[in-house]
């Protein structure tokens, strides 16, 4: 599974627009909007998917899943889990207002 966030991140990452990225998958620019801009995982056409996963593999981009761990090489970027931020928000919170 991807989601909608990933995608997007993903074309950042590679600094390409939604143009580029339809013409790497062979897909249409609205299938790639529809894809990014569902709330949570991209829902479509299971070829759809498949066709956009493989194009940003192909550019460079390793889609890291939920609870997956990432063996390969060179930098990433990884969302915090709600409940993690929130904990270290806490605790930073908490230190804060013990050093006042």
């Amino acid at each position: 599974m991807i989601t909608s966030a990933q995608m997007r991140a993903a074309r950042a990452l590679l600094g390409i627009d939604q143009k580029t990225l339809a013409e790497l998958s062979g897909l249409s620019v609205p299938t790639i909007q529809r894809m990014e801009t569902g709330p949570g995982n991209v829902r479509g056409v299971v070829d759809s998917l498949t066709k956009v996963v493989e194009a940003l593999d192909l550019a460079g981009v390793e889609l890291i899943g939920e609870g997956a761990k990432s063996d390969g090489r060179g930098r990433g970027v990884r969302l915090k889990s709600a409940d993690t931020y929130r904990s270290e928000q806490d605790a930073t919170t908490a230190t804060a207002t013990a050093d006042t």
